[in-house]
């Protein structure tokens, strides 16, 4: 009688992975990570802000980069004598062209490739309610008609060389430089639509410190509160 084998089963042989696959696949993760609490950090709790000009000085200078807290005005309200950064468009720059230009433009500012010639810092002078007034007797600027001290103002400046009386509605802020004769700010756009006046819908954040260079590494203090 002929003889029948049982055929034997097939091992399988383990799969060869590429040598070094698990240690790029690590680095890919490791960076794509980095990438997106960098993005959640900006976006929701601090960012770096790059100061063009010398229209704060002696607080901030040309060169200078701040750091920006964006969670102050979400569990607070904007206070008089604060340091803004906000995005000037619509205010102190033209609206930008709108739609998929200007996404593209709003992420590459983002992640700082773009320019940031619409991105303004300044000091909170007058907040909705308020009526903002220069000069007094003294020649100084006035809220609601009490003198407001400004120990900030560049020094052998004046308060303002421009006479200007607001009403500053709810919503709203009346923004100026701290160097005062070089600052281009609120004052300058009186005639202009929107009375210079900035939306706090446009306000990014609240400066708190200068990081970069060292020798400028310092706290911005908050004001006491203005009259």
């Amino acid at each position: 009688m002929p003889e029948f084998s049982v055929p034997r089963k097939k091992t399988r042989q383990p799969t060869k992975r590429r040598p070094g696959t698990s240690g790029w696949r690590f680095v890919f993760y490791a960076v794509a990570l980095a990438c997106l609490t960098i993005v959640a950090v900006r976006a929701l709790l601090v960012d770096i802000f790059y100061i063009p000009s010398g229209s704060m000085e002696p607080l901030l200078e040309a060169g200078d980069r701040v750091l920006v807290s964006r969670t102050d005005y979400v569990f607070g309200e904007i206070q008089r004598g604060d340091v803004v950064v906000f995005d000037g468009r619509g205010s102190f720059a033209p609206l930008g062209p709108g739609g998929v230009e200007q996404a593209l433009t709003d992420t590459m500012r983002f992640f700082g490739l773009g320019d940031t010639e619409t991105v303004y810092v300044k000091r909170v002078v007058g907040v909705g309610g308020d009526l903002v007034a220069c000069c007094d007797s003294s020649g100084g600027v006035t809220v609601n008609g009490n003198a407001l001290e400004e120990p900030y103002v560049f020094p052998m400046n004046a308060p303002s060389e421009m006479k200007f009386e607001v009403a500053v509605p709810e919503g709203k802020l009346w923004l100026m430089g701290d160097h005062r004769s070089e600052s281009f700010d609120s004052r300058g756009l009186l005639g202009a639509p929107g009375g210079g006046l900035v939306s706090e819908e446009r306000v990014i954040g609240r400066a708190i410190s200068v990081v970069w260079p060292p020798v400028n590494a310092a706290a911005i203090p908050r004001p006491a509160d203005a009259p």
